[in-house]
């Protein structure tokens, strides 16, 4: 049931504007074995140094991110679940690289409860030991992409391998139905999948970092982000509408909540 997360859920973060070509912002494909466990590395780097510190904004996606500044690794941190955007303000000149987990994927990978990640940031080497010594020992602003990608697949197979995975159908059920149904659903009378609200939602907690309600919010946020940047503008046919918003107002406030700006300034209409 895991491989559906992956199949149904593609989180997006915006393209970089400002800037221009002097900070680049790019996705790469983890080692097949992972992928219904990985969403992506990424990295986001200057190719010259800039004018000023760089402000960049991490917009609500649903997953748990590690990263590094590779110029830095004895440093890394681990992002959980936020209800809301994150800014960041980082210097002139950068050059990080992250792993972006599927939901629930980090905590059934690592044992660690996601709400106590939640809409925050920590230095992995006090949530995850392990991890945080292997990429400071391995991973340096030196090595290409490629080797990069290789050294993080490496770590993460071995992972997998001593992996004990809760596959509780009850729980799998009702993301399941968040995700096939893009978010819009009622979580307090269409998550009958033989568990309680009340497990449910400490089930949530654990996996998510967050509530079925809220993490049902972000995945309808995500689809209408996918769907305008699939090219179908907010205008055409009430798009906010089909994608569950009620009215405009109850939209604009949400996507500011997730996004950090309204949608016109987002979308540039």
């Amino acid at each position: 049931m895991i491989e559906r997360i992956r199949q149904l859920y593609s989180p997006i973060q915006p393209a970089i504007r400002q800037s221009a070509d002097r900070v680049i912002y790019r996705e790469f494909t983890p080692h097949p074995h992972l992928r219904s466990h990985i969403y992506c590395y990424w990295t986001l780097q200057t190719t010259q140094a800039l004018a000023a510190p760089f402000h960049y904004r991490v917009i609500a996606d649903g997953c748990i991110d590690m990263f590094v500044e590779l110029r830095n690794p004895e440093q890394s941190f681990v992002m959980g679940f936020c209800r809301r955007y994150t800014e960041f303000l980082l210097a002139d000149t950068f050059h990080y690289v992250g792993v972006r987990f599927l939901p629930t994927m980090f905590p059934q990978l690592f044992r660690i409860d996601a709400s106590q990640l939640s809409d925050r940031y920590e230095a992995l080497d006090a949530v995850i030991p392990s991890a945080a010594q292997y990429i400071a020992n391995y991973l340096t602003d030196r090595l290409t992409i490629a080797q990069t990608t290789a050294l993080l697949d490496r770590y993460f197979l071995t992972q997998l391998e001593s992996a004990q995975f809760n596959y509780d159908n009850r729980f799998y059920r009702a993301l399941d139905l968040i995700l096939m149904k893009q978010g819009i659903v009622n979580t307090d009378t269409e998550l009958d999948t033989g568990i309680s609200p009340r497990q449910l939602q400490r089930l949530f907690n654990y996996y998510i970092g967050t509530t079925q309600k809220t993490f049902s919010q972000v995945v309808q946020f995500q689809q209408l982000l996918r769907a305008t940047a699939a090219g179908r503008g907010l205008g055409k046919a009430g798009l906010f509408l089909e994608s569950g918003y009620y009215d405009q107002a109850h939209f604009i406030k949400s996507f500011r909540n997730f996004y950090g700006i309204t949608p016109g300034r987002a979308f540039g209409g």
